[in-house]
């Protein structure tokens, strides 16, 4: 397993190994013992899945404190391009975001702490797999715009398919504008 650090502190992908044969391969697709090792210690509360066709973009999507969720993302089938924006007031990245192509193929994961908004484009026929720090919490649910100038995200994709509850998030003037900042 290769822990690859992205620039932006508490978000990491891990890339797993995988052992392949004449019978298909094997991978170990989630160990607490082995990240708590490279100094992440994560306790899940609830897992995820969902599909989403070519060209659907989910997020920017976040739950406001006390409610934050970390995440532990993967792609079962497919491939997306996840993003994670930094939205931690106090941090030297706030307002910065990372992007990685999770691959099915690969079997890469993306982890982000609380204190982040998640949005992904699949890029084909994607299974989206993720376990999360804290439950779901209607309430709490909230996000920005994907397209938002401000946060210059590039999806690289012309027109994806967009919720109607995604095509009503806020922008990220307006997030700040709520913490006061």
């Amino acid at each position: 397993m290769e822990i690859k650090q992205t620039g932006i502190e508490g978000l990491i992908e891990i890339i797993p190994s995988i052992f392949h044969d004449h019978r298909g391969w094997f991978t170990e697709s989630y160990n607490a013992d082995t990240l708590q090792k490279h100094g992440f210690d994560m306790k899940f509360v609830q897992d995820n899945l969902s599909f989403s066709k070519a060209g659907v973009l989910r997020g920017l999507h976040f739950q406001n404190p006390p409610y934050a969720q970390g995440k532990l993302i993967k792609v079962i089938q497919g491939e997306v391009l996840d993003v994670a924006v930094d939205l931690r007031p106090g941090s030297a990245t706030f307002g910065q975001h990372y992007s990685v192509l999770l691959s099915g193929e690969i079997q890469n994961m993306f982890y982000m702490p609380e204190g982040f908004a998640h949005g992904f484009l699949a890029i084909k026929d994607s299974y989206l797999f993720y376990k999360c720090t804290k439950t779901y919490y209607k309430e709490a649910d909230t996000g920005i715009a994907f397209n938002d100038s401000a946060l210059k995200i590039n999806w690289n994709y012309a027109d994806p398919i967009i919720s109607e509850k995604d095509q009503k998030l806020s922008s990220f003037s307006a997030y700040k504008s709520s913490l006061g900042l």
